[in-house]
């Protein structure tokens, strides 16, 4: 049995008064439907960005350029168009029951008249600000250390400008590794932290800022490891904040013992920022004074900031092999404006990084030689400054040109302080002083002293320890002698660029020493 053929089956008719709707025919109403919905869609996606969805939809939809037929039944096509333009945004959370309702709403609003939103007047006075990028970081992190069972040290720079006056402000969290063992697991542990701006005010568009995390306890006590996150909040008037893993601890690997003496070393020398042509001759001279002055249990930490070249590499390297000696690449920190190559930033890394390898960490520059007066040992002089958490160092300035007229001397073989002999004289003038410290009792530090310790300070020292200061000498690549005097007799002053100076020759008389030990120690490199 054939089924019956369908009335509506036939192709259609151009007539205009058809009793039904057909199934297959297209219709006026579907092609005007269809079209709007494709403008209306289009539109949608160019000006998402800058119209509001349901104005722009509501004014499409009720466009008199195709007046819609009352009443009439929707085909299965119009209905999904009609779908395709109420689909919500990807970041929308409208559920299925809201989509439904939303067509409701689009079939209902296509039969009321159009409502086009009145327009908005603009004001020509209300002025609007537009910012594009950033001109400094709000926290720029150069390391992250644990200083003792429940505290921490993030070290880094941020905008000054931000700090000097805004209210930027830190908060720390320790996130301990999930223990599946553990009922209850661990809880995050998190606390305020205090920061430190240690450079003085010398920053540039970025000045150093010291963080310390310190909990009510040890935030790893099962030593199950764990993650230190900090949250950099812009400002006290607001809640936007930056968060970021400072550190991170492997389980097992906390070691409370390292904390306390024996330390690795006797003497640390933390080292400011190398940079500029240096003379690899004066670094030479340099290390071979202080690695013999410190003696075996000392390390230096030095700090590449561009200064270390080919031939300067081949004065450290000996002693890097030795183990004496480590050198850090800083380069990177070019890139952020600080103060004098961000010497500021390097010393404190340095102190908090090593803040327990040693039971006395010095900071003096490269041009600067340490010196003990009437024969003294350093372990005997350290003893008597044991009680104290910081000591400063007085300076005794060196001209770094003038040398004695002396035929006989064979200039070119001696050492730079070996012959540069001459001390100004000038009294009860303020010097810039270098310092030592106790850096497990420092928060943070500077380039001449910290003001950031626990226990005392005293500057009485130039009796006990004094150091010799060639100011601008490692920066002279060939001869430094450029001026020559006959050597004084009877403590006779000899006038220089308007200078009064003396002539001292005690660091003169252990160039022999000096030159014997660095033989004995890494062989003769550079004879």
């Amino acid at each position: 049995m054939k089924p019956a053929a369908r009335k509506d089956a036939g192709a259609g008719g151009g007539g205009g008064g058809g009793g039904g709707v057909s199934a297959f025919g297209v219709s006026c109403l579907d092609v005007k439907s269809f079209v709007a919905s494709l403008v209306l869609l289009t539109l949608v996606l160019a000006l998402w960005q800058l119209h509001p969805y349901e104005p722009l939809l509501s004014a499409s939809r009720s466009s008199p350029s195709c007046p819609l037929l009352p009443r009439s039944p929707t085909t299965a096509l119009s209905r999904s168009a009609a779908g395709a333009a109420e689909i919500p945004s990807a970041n929308s959370t409208t559920s299925a029951a809201d989509t439904t309702g939303r067509q409701t709403f689009t079939a209902a609003a296509a039969t009321r008249p159009a409502q086009l939103p009145a327009a908005r007047r603009s004001d020509p006075n209300k002025r609007e600000l537009r910012p594009y990028g950033s001109a400094a970081a709000l926290f720029v992190q150069m390391g992250a250390y644990r200083g003792g069972p429940r505290t921490f040290a993030i070290v880094g720079l941020a905008s000054k400008p931000a700090h000097v006056y805004g209210t930027p402000y830190f908060k720390c969290e320790w996130v301990p590794n999930h223990d599946p063992a553990a009922s209850p697991p661990p809880r995050p542990v998190r606390t305020k932290a205090y920061k430190m701006l240690p450079d003085w005010g010398y920053g540039r568009v970025y000045t150093v800022v010291v963080v310390n995390c310190t909990f009510p306890s040890n935030p790893n006590a099962g030593n199950r490891g764990g993650k230190l996150l900090v949250h950099a909040y812009y400002s006290t008037a607001s809640r936007r904040y930056e968060r970021f893993v400072a550190l991170e601890e492997a389980p097992g690997s906390y070691d409370e013992s390292r904390f306390r003496p024996p330390f690795p070393y006797e003497y640390l020398y933390c080292g400011s920022s190398l940079y500029g042509n240096l003379s690899a001759a004066r670094m030479r001279e340099w290390l071979a004074y202080h690695a013999h002055f410190f003696g075996p249990s000392s390390h230096f930490v030095l700090h590449d900031a561009g200064g270390v070249s080919p031939e300067v590499r081949a004065v450290l390297d000996p002693w890097v092999r030795a183990g004496r000696v480590t050198v850090q690449d800083i380069r990177q920190q070019a890139e952020y404006d600080g103060y004098y190559y961000n010497q500021f930033l390097v010393v404190n890394d340095c102190l908090h990084r090593y803040r327990h390898a040693a039971n006395w960490t010095f900071f003096f520059d490269v041009d600067e030689y340490i010196y003990l007066p009437d024969g003294r040992s350093l372990q005997e002089v350290l003893g008597q400054l044991e009680r104290y958490t910081q000591f400063t160092i007085e300076q005794n300035p060196m001209s770094s040109k003038l040398c004695v007229k002396d035929r006989s001397n064979d200039y070119l073989r001696e050492w730079g302080f070996e012959k540069l002999v001459f001390r100004n004289s000038i009294t009860g003038i303020r010097r810039d002083r270098k310092y030592a410290i106790q850096a497990r009792n420092a928060y943070s530090t500077g380039v001449h002293m910290s003001q950031n310790v626990y226990g005392r300070t005293t500057h009485k020292t130039e009796s006990l320890i004094r150091y010799y200061h060639y100011h601008n000498s490692i920066n002279v690549m060939g001869e430094p002698c450029r001026e020559f005097v006959p050597k004084p007799t009877n403590g006779s002053k000899v006038m220089f660029e308007g200078i009064p100076y003396v002539y001292d020759d005690n660091m003169k008389r252990l160039a022999g020493e000096i030159k014997r030990f660095e033989e004995d120690t890494i062989g003769e490199a550079f004879t």
